[in-house]
């Protein structure tokens, strides 16, 4: 079997799948494909939110102008609430994006995750948080007053 996304470029196979095949493997080759194959919104222009920087592309974040070192799962997290910066986006919605499975409540693994986040970044200039958590529904990332 083959698998073949087109392009605007070209029409080639981007993968090949021998049978007999697992359709388990079958529905993750799908899924690098089309992971591969979405445009990147973002990545065009880089994030900015105050003194926070986030080049998608190159896949490194700056705050006043030195490099943070994040994880992919940070940087992911990161990712997902400046692009929603304001707005509070839910515990469920990070879970499958971020970690790319379904969300059960008794899994805390998305808390440890923005709390290394947080610790990451640190404050705000004026003190505050730059994650702000809201209980019961998830997190977002803090407009600053200067914006």
């Amino acid at each position: 079997m083959t698998l073949s996304i087109a392009s605007s470029a070209s029409r080639w196979a981007d993968d090949y799948l021998p049978k007999p095949f697992n359709p388990q493997e079958l529905a993750a080759r799908i899924r690098a494909i089309l992971r591969r194959a979405k445009p990147e919104t973002s990545a065009i222009n880089p994030i900015v939110i105050g003194d926070v920087e986030m080049d998608s592309r190159a896949r490194v974040v700056r705050r006043q102008g030195e490099i943070i070192n994040l994880t992919t799962v940070e940087f992911d997290l990161l990712e997902v609430l400046l692009n929603a910066v304001g707005q509070v986006v839910g515990r469920e919605k990070l879970t499958r994006e971020v970690l790319g499975r379904d969300f059960s409540p008794f899994d805390r693994s998305i808390d440890t995750h923005v709390c290394n986040l947080r610790r990451k970044i640190g404050l705000l200039p004026d003190g505050t948080e730059r994650i702000k958590g809201v209980r019961g529904i998830g997190y977002l990332y803090a407009l600053p007053f200067d914006q």
